[in-house]
């Protein structure tokens, strides 16, 4: 009888032990960044053209982020996300990521989690002069915090990323490639990643590969049976895409929740900037013109939700301002991190967590991705709220009323509660410093 009750005793000391090192286990993270995806891709956001049922769900289950602003093209925001900085602080050139800034990914490493990266990578200088040696660019992953990775866009000529793609995995190029997709390589790998360490924290950042152009089919398309169909773009894939993307997004949520750590994992999934400006998405709003590389909504608002379902008991929409720099600081706390004190961003982690969270009141972009401040095209700054933007050259719009710009508001016709939101734009506009960088002339004259 003794020997029972010490029996019964010790199991349930383990249980409490269990219970107690679940609850002390900061949480995993999945965070997927789609490529060149609008906001109003997802049925959800008001999509007739495209069906994401499974994004969707998880926005009605988690929080749905209506004011998520991004940079306007991709190098941009993979610098800004990563690093938690304004571009003017850090960005160097198109496709780098400068190897003095640590990232997200060296924060949560450091703090004891297993980290992997897959997707598109595009950081590590190709093309330009700050392109280092082929050993170092193997390893730059790690050097960013990334125990491993699967990624597209990695050493000189990109090469194909969707049909027989182009892939580096740990230091080394996969073969045997020419019946595969390239995103089902990646997902699978980051699931394999999860199953692996699933005993312990882990980071997947998955910056994907879809929706970038060459529009192509996908395994799901009839066209992906002829192998002579696999490279022949035609824009009408685009909507193939955008579902695989959906469809991919299940797989690796299916996983987690296989693996029985949905309560123990925040899943984030946002896009990098709008969606190619050659793409018309008709919406319940009408026609809507992609404009990525342009800083109206087109360009800079994408679609966001979270998904964390032992915290977020009842999903909602969130409709305040959050914007890529606020990753960093949201993902370190989460971690259970202190907060770099020189970040530019602001924790969500409270959002994250069902908790009351501080209203961020502007967003602010620099965007000079070929650093050439006499191009109109490709540089400029704003500060917005949800409803007012004001750009460097002193143009004011009502965002809430001409969200293509088209119709600059004139002093003389300002109202007096305007005049002085404008007077604290300029003043946010004004505190910021010029970039850090000097201007140069080694980077492509046109960006795909």
């Amino acid at each position: 009888m003794k020997f029972i009750t010490q029996l019964i005793f010790s199991l349930f000391l383990s249980l409490v032990s269990l219970k107690t090192n679940a609850q002390d286990r900061p949480p995993n993270i999945v965070l997927m960044m789609a490529d060149d995806m609008g906001y109003e891709c997802l049925s959800a956001n008001g999509s007739t053209s495209y069906n994401t049922p499974f994004l969707d769900k998880l926005g009605k289950k988690g929080i749905r982020f209506n004011y998520a602003i991004s940079q306007p093209l991709c190098t941009p925001s993979r610098v800004k996300i990563m690093t938690g900085y304004y571009n003017y602080r850090n960005y160097r050139s198109f496709g780098y990521l400068d190897v003095n800034e640590k990232t997200f990914g060296n924060l949560l490493k450091d703090a004891g989690y297993a980290t992997c990266v897959v997707g598109k990578w595009q950081l590590n200088g190709v093309n330009s002069k700050f392109e280092t040696p082929e050993k170092e660019m193997l390893k730059r992953p790690q050097h960013f915090g990334f125990d491993e990775y699967c990624l597209w866009n990695f050493i000189g000529g990109s090469g194909d990323r969707y049909a027989n793609p182009n892939l580096y995995q740990n230091g080394k190029q996969l073969t045997g490639l020419q019946d595969a997709y390239g995103p089902d390589v990646v997902s699978d790998y980051a699931i394999d990643f999860m199953k692996r360490n699933k005993d312990r924290p882990f980071l997947v950042y998955y910056p994907m590969i879809l929706t970038h152009n060459p529009f192509l089919p996908t395994p799901d398309s009839k066209e992906w049976e002829k192998k002579s169909m696999r490279q022949q773009g035609d824009k009408r894939y685009f909507k193939d895409m955008v579902e695989y993307t959906d469809k991919i997004v299940l797989k690796l949520v299916n996983t987690i929740k296989e693996l029985g750590l949905a309560d123990d994992t925040i899943f984030i999934f946002t896009a990098d900037n709008g969606t190619h400006y050659s793409i018309t998405t008709e919406t319940l709003n009408g026609v809507f013109k992609g404009g990525k590389g342009t800083m109206p909504d087109a360009g800079t608002h994408v679609p966001m939700v979270v998904y964390n379902p032992s915290k977020i008991k009842t999903g909602f929409d969130y409709n305040e301002l959050f914007e890529f720099s606020d990753f960093l600081p949201t993902l370190a706390e989460a971690a259970g991190l202190p907060i770099p004190e020189k970040t530019d961003g602001k924790s969500f982690y409270p959002l994250f967590s069902n908790v009351s969270q501080p209203t961020r009141e502007t967003a602010f972009i620099h965007y000079d991705p070929l650093k050439r401040a006499n191009n109109k095209q490709w540089y400029g700054r704003f500060v917005r709220d949800k409803t007012y933007k004001l750009y460097s050259d002193n143009r004011f719009y009502n965002v809430s009323k001409d969200f293509e710009e088209k119709h600059p508001i004139p002093d003389s016709e300002l109202t007096k509660k305007e005049l002085l939101l404008k007077e604290k734009f300029e003043s946010e506009l004004n505190s910021a410093p010029p970039h850090h960088f000097k201007q140069s002339s080694e980077y492509p004259k046109k960006i795909k």
